[in-house]
């Protein structure tokens, strides 16, 4: 017996505010990492699919067959403005969830970018139109379109949980999940962590000198 996808999801869960987002987007992931005990951080694989992509958003979770981007299509209807899509893949690296064309839907769409236990496509492309997309891989092989998904559970990604609503960092060292009833607290002992090493990063320069 085949259970049906879930088509639709209730996309009004509770989501930090935006000067709270703003603050952790700031802040690199090392030292938000560091202030949550070096939890939250997603597997290393995952990595920016072009230089310089960074990300910041709370999550909108998708759960998919690996290879299947089905469940995306139907996250674009339902994402709000300044969500990333976190995709749950299996990991999978033989078929790219996204590329291009989806990202151009997601500029469209205001959204803050993607997050993919999985692999992407148009690498490049997606850099020249700036839609931040981080993922385990690489990937010219496209993805079926059948599904089962669901959207708007828990999920795991790069192993870490994730619940709709929690926040999204991403730079040049990878991926942080920040709890969503933990991201003021977390943003102001990040930010205590980057004070900190920039006053002694600067005190070894003085040193230097």
């Amino acid at each position: 017996m085949t259970t049906p996808a879930i088509e639709a999801t209730d996309s009004d869960f509770a989501r930090p505010d935006r000067a709270t987002i703003e603050r952790l987007a700031k802040l690199p992931a090392a030292n938000i990492g560091d202030a949550m005990d070096r939890l939250g951080v997603a597997d290393s694989a995952i990595q920016a699919v072009w230089p310089g992509a960074k990300l910041a958003g709370p999550a909108f979770t998708v759960w998919t067959r690996p290879g299947d981007n089905k469940g995306i299509h139907q996250a674009l209807q339902q994402a709000r403005p300044g969500d990333v899509i976190v995709v749950a893949g299996g990991g999978d690296e033989s078929r790219a969830l996204l590329g291009e064309l989806i990202g151009e839907r997601a500029i469209n769409l205001g959204l803050a970018g993607f997050a993919l236990d999985g692999a992407a496509r148009d690498a490049e492309a997606l850099g020249e139109i700036g839609m931040p997309v981080f993922a385990r891989a690489t990937s010219p092989a496209g993805p079926y379109k059948d599904g089962p998904f669901r959207l708007g559970t828990a999920v795991a990604f790069g192993g870490v949980p994730v619940l709709p609503g929690d926040v999204i960092v991403g730079d040049s060292d990878g991926v942080v999940v920040i709890p969503r009833e933990q991201a003021a607290a977390v943003a102001e002992a990040a930010e205590a962590v980057f004070a900190d090493e920039t006053n002694r990063r600067q005190a070894i320069v003085t040193a230097r000198n």
